[in-house]
């Protein structure tokens, strides 16, 4: 078993607060994802799992047993570093060996893990040379391929794939999921790509200055957001969040132009979100009860169109199929289905409905 749990855990540099109070479990086979801007408290959990630090208080369990006080060996933890942390004076492949070598491990059972990690992530033909012959993304798969060829009780990654270019990007972080799952073996990933998050992820955890927001599988926190903070990190666009005003008939927003007839929204809402996909966008009949809304942008991406509008005070994006005829300066209607409508009270925290 190799389930990683945090009790309470806090961890400062002098007046910063690192990590503020964190509580989670991470499951035995799970790849699990910490998610959240620079500064929010990612990577020093990935060093306070592995021993690097200590923490000022609270509990580290990993596979039941209270690690606080244990070395960084003795943990039995790979760790793939920011900055790869790759030997210069060795090849490819000795950095590979590198921690069976350590560990003597026989040489031809080290020989059949570099060959079976070097075929998962396709770097045989480079083992050979030393990093400093490598590009970017051969460095970042061999500092990959030296933590997958341990047997450890679990796999940190701090965005290891951060380097490589858009498609091999998405190529590695396919190929991580399936080597996990393979291995089943526990992963936690660190990230600031949502959509590395969304794709690979059983579960994330989102952070903000330390402190835990919600934890969940990634359709349950994009579809029930716990917070503005959170409904904001995911999508792109992002959610559109609307100051709102409750009705007999339902929900106002954005001066008029958008009006959710939800008798059930809750009384206290003081703000309302749409994701830019949930949004209709319609011609605007002169004389009619809904206020038009300006077309101030329109991007078309091939498949769908970003579609940005105006409406008083308010700004708010849409995202349309294919490639509408729209044009900027346009007076429109905006709808949205009660049921697609997500409510937030006073102090961001989502509402049932």
């Amino acid at each position: 078993m190799a389930d990683i749990i945090f009790r309470n855990v806090t961890k400062r540099y002098g007046n910063t607060l690192a990590v503020d109070d964190a509580s989670f479990t991470v499951n035995d086979n799970e790849f699990f994802c910490f998610f959240g801007p620079p500064l929010s408290g990612k990577s020093t959990i990935l060093r306070l799992v592995l021993g690097l630090e200590t923490p000022d208080a609270g509990e580290i369990l990993i596979g039941g047993r209270p690690v606080n006080a244990v070395s960084p060996a003795e943990r039995n933890v790979a760790m793939v570093f920011q900055n790869l942390a790759l030997f210069p004076h060795m090849s490819a492949r000795d950095n590979v060996r590198f921690p069976l070598v350590e560990r003597k491990v026989a040489d031809a059972e080290i020989e059949r893990r570099v060959a079976d990690v070097a075929a998962k992530l396709h770097i045989g033909h480079i083992l050979h040379k030393p990093p400093g012959q490598l590009s970017g993304g051969e460095r970042q798969r061999v500092a990959i391929a030296r933590a997958l060829v341990r047997d450890p009780n679990a796999y940190l990654m701090d965005d290891p794939i951060s380097a490589l270019d858009a498609r091999l990007r998405e190529e590695t972080r396919v190929e991580l999921k399936r080597i996990q799952r393979e291995l089943g073996k526990t992963l936690i990933y660190v990230t600031h790509d949502q959509e590395e998050a969304m794709s690979i992820a059983d579960r994330i955890a989102i952070l903000d200055n330390g402190r835990i927001r919600q934890i969940g599988a990634p359709a349950e926190i994009y579809d029930r957001p716990a917070s503005t903070y959170v409904a904001r990190l995911l999508g792109s666009p992002v959610m559109n969040i609307l100051k709102s005003v409750r009705g007999e008939s339902g929900v106002k927003a954005a001066e008029g132009a958008v009006s959710i007839a939800d008798r059930a929204a809750p009384a206290e809402a003081v703000e309302i979100g749409l994701r830019p996909e949930d949004i209709k966008v319609s011609p605007w009949a002169e004389g009619g009860k809904v206020r038009p809304a300006r077309v101030s942008e329109v991007e078309p991406l091939g498949g769908y169109t970003v579609v940005t509008l105006t409406a008083g005070q308010a700004r708010l994006k849409a995202l349309l199929r294919g490639q509408p005829e729209i044009r900027p300066d346009a007076m429109v209607a905006i709808s949205c289905e009660p049921g697609r409508v997500h409510y937030f009270g006073q102090g961001g925290g989502a509402l049932a409905r």
